[in-house]
């Protein structure tokens, strides 16, 4: 191997290689994830398949429910068949979901192919985001994830542009349609982007490992011993609520419930909700391409603010100003100040809750942070279903000027609820196994 401590020219092209690829994974995971919320309020308008305010919030939580059950099954199948094949099986799972939803002929049918794009969406982040981390350069893991999540955001603004150009010519459905063409990406993906080097060692396969990292030159993992069973995870969720724990616990799981409803919530139905503010159709998807514009700013900022000011403290800070941001919302104002608006509330909103895991990373004890962040993790998942339900509930109610106040509330509540669990503890954990852990949580 390679003494140098710089990446000799094969390494850095593997992780050119390995990151492009990811990275255009996660764009067409975004792209998938955000249509809906572009087409929405053309759906609506027309009133397709009969479609309601209720019914669409539920239609939006479906696939926030087939993303909460990806991401929890795609660590144990990850680790039967391997990062790189999950990662071919979930772009192929979302694209053929989005097939389903372009050629639905009932609220029924669109519900299931939204439910199973989830399920590839939710199994696909976590999966890329293990991926570039094996083959991050040395001490740049963070950078790499923080680019990584970059496309996510780009997917978001690829979905405005696509039903701008095609909903009044072609239709609806053309937008769904245009989510099957990541199907003609999984055979580059099979072809070309090489397996985890820690699932290789993990399962033994340390020949075929130690191939590919002389090919490229780069550093083998060591192998991990002593991985914690069923039984001790079990016990180290049980640890989390002994003695005065508990009250940590669930400050942690109320604030990333909140934090994630704020997320879901307003990405699903900021078109729709601009549009009933009375802007037009089509600036209310320029919306969505400035909110994801300052998603992609915040990602590469909030990490260097929370190196510098710790946290627990950016992640409070950072809802705060998002909540502001979102009622905002609710203020008709003129369009450039409406646009700076919603470029700030991308900008805090898109990382506030990233901050959360770095708190949650920081604070936790050492033995128990992996469970920690994941079941931190978790729980805010319930709030990613909760969120797009609702905006369709309050819609549906007729009270759709309250959709950006109760969200601001998500976000008000998110940076108490996180606020005082940083107050609570000041203990710094290490950092050794940081990076892994934080990456289980997206």
């Amino acid at each position: 191997m390679s003494s140098s401590p710089a990446l000799s020219a094969r390494g850095s092209r593997l992780a050119l290689l390995v990151v492009g690829l990811c990275w255009l994974a996660v764009l067409f995971d975004g792209l998938d994830m955000f249509i809906y919320g572009s087409v929405l309020p053309h759906l609506l308008e027309t009133k397709t398949f009969g479609l309601t305010p209720d019914q669409a919030g539920d239609l939006g939580s479906y696939a926030t429910f087939g993303m909460l059950v990806g991401a929890l099954t795609a660590g144990t199948v990850a680790d039967r068949i391997g990062r790189k094949k999950l990662m071919v099986v979930c772009v192929i799972v979302f694209s053929l979901a989005s097939a389903m939803c372009a050629m639905a002929d009932s609220v029924a049918v669109f519900g299931l192919g939204r439910t199973v794009a989830g399920i590839g969406l939710g199994g696909l982040l976590p999966t890329a985001i293990s991926m570039v981390s094996d083959y991050a350069p040395r001490g740049r893991g963070a950078i790499v994830i923080g680019l990584l999540m970059t496309a996510h955001h780009v997917g978001g603004i690829l979905s405005a542009y696509v039903a701008k150009w095609l909903i009044d010519p072609v239709g609806w459905r053309a937008a769904f349609w245009v989510c099957v063409l990541p199907l003609l990406f999984a055979p580059v993906l099979a072809k070309f982007l090489p397996e985890s080097l820690s699932f290789l060692v993990a399962k033994g396969r340390t020949e075929e490992a130690q191939e590919l990292a002389t090919r490229y030159d780069v550093e083998l993992p060591a192998a991990k011993s002593g991985k914690a069973g069923a039984g001790d995870r079990w016990t180290n969720l049980a640890n989390l609520f002994r003695g005065g724990e508990w009250v940590q616990t669930l400050l942690y799981w109320l604030a990333s419930f909140g934090g994630l409803l704020l997320v879901y919530g307003v990405a699903t139905w900021l078109p729709t909700l601009m549009r009933a503010e009375g802007y037009e159709l089509g600036s209310a998807l320029s919306f969505v391409v400035v909110f994801n514009l300052g998603g992609i700013v915040g990602m590469l900022v909030a990490g260097r603010a929370a190196d510098r000011f710790g946290a627990p403290r950016i992640s409070a800070l950072w809802f705060a100003l998002t909540a502001a941001g979102v009622f905002l919302l609710s203020v008709h104002m003129p369009m450039t100040v409406t646009m700076i608006v919603v470029f700030f509330a991308g900008l805090f909103l898109n990382s506030a809750q990233t901050m959360i895991y770095a708190t949650v990373s920081i604070r936790s004890n050492p033995g128990t942070r992996a469970t920690a962040v994941g079941w931190t993790s978790g729980m805010g998942r319930f709030g990613a279903v909760f969120g797009p339900w609702l905006g369709g509930q309050l819609l549906a109610s007729g009270q759709g000027e309250w959709g950006f106040t109760a969200f601001a509330i998500a976000g008000l509540s998110s940076m108490v609820f996180i606020g005082i669990a940083a107050l609570r503890s000041s203990k710094p954990a290490g950092e050794d196994d940081r990076k892994d852990e934080l990456v289980a949580a997206h």
